[in-house]
């Protein structure tokens, strides 16, 4: 039974279909972020157990790293959590304008906090529960950060693209822990997309940086993902557990 996780699963497409509303009755200057935040709630739910449940349950303090518009925090604060969002603004879509904007529309009380993560970046705040979805490629310096984070939230839900394949001509290096150096404008047109790791390579950093796997799947193309075409893309889906929690960073 996963009673609490399915209750916050359930009320996520009310409030998405309410941001939706607000966001079309703010007058704005600038791009709202145009991809569904919410819909991760449904690849994650098959790696949620009985056993993680709890993680779910009110009066929570989580992290929202990397958190486009701030939708997920804003949600989960709405159930009775304590969230804080951490963006770059120079690298959000825009600015981190669209999560200010929505903070005084909602008369919200979580805290937006500017950070880069590829700098020596510090987190003051101890969480129960870290969402870091789609933001491990666009890191140059991905060890330090997964290390970073696992000293300061008992649990982390991550996600990320990999690769089966480097090039479309090679063998499978699903088995290596490896990872792909991309090139500045080989994945998506984006240089601001940087590492890509194989299914083992990302499970080794995980390892490495102080993290246990209690939860893992693959979505996509998880036969011939590759780095750089669009119709080869695969992501993990990882819940992790700390075993560095409350250590010094």
């Amino acid at each position: 039974m996963t009673e609490k996780y399915d209750h916050v699963k359930n009320s996520a497409s009310a409030f998405s279909e309410k941001l939706k509303n607000l966001k079309a009755k703010l007058h704005v200057d600038f791009p709202w972020y145009p991809y569904d935040t919410f819909g991760n709630f449904w690849i994650i739910e098959p790696i949620i157990t009985e056993k993680t449940d709890f993680l779910f349950y009110p009066k929570k303090k989580y992290a929202d790293i990397g958190a486009a518009d701030g939708d997920l925090s804003f949600f989960l604060e709405s159930l009775g959590n304590d969230c804080d969002i951490y963006d770059n603004a120079p690298t959000n879509m825009n600015g981190l304008h669209g999560a200010n904007r929505l903070k005084e529309a909602l008369n919200s009380s979580v805290n937006i906090i500017e950070c880069d993560l590829d700098s020596q970046f510090d987190v003051e705040q101890k969480y129960d529960l870290i969402f870091f979805f789609g933001i491990l490629y666009h890191l140059k310096n991905p060890f330090f950060v997964l290390e970073k984070l696992s000293s300061v939230s008992s649990y982390m839900f991550l996600s990320t693209r990999i690769a089966r394949h480097f090039r479309a001509d090679a063998k499978n290096v699903s088995h290596v822990p490896a990872a792909y150096l991309v090139a500045p404008y080989e994945l998506n047109n984006d240089p601001s997309n940087f590492w890509i790791f194989s299914d083992a390579g990302l499970k080794r950093i995980i390892d490495r940086t102080g993290w246990d796997v209690i939860g893992y799947r693959t979505v996509g193309d998880t036969v011939d993902s590759n780095p750089y075409d669009d119709d080869r893309d695969e992501r993990a889906f990882a819940l992790l557990k700390s075993r560095r929690f409350g250590q010094r960073g």
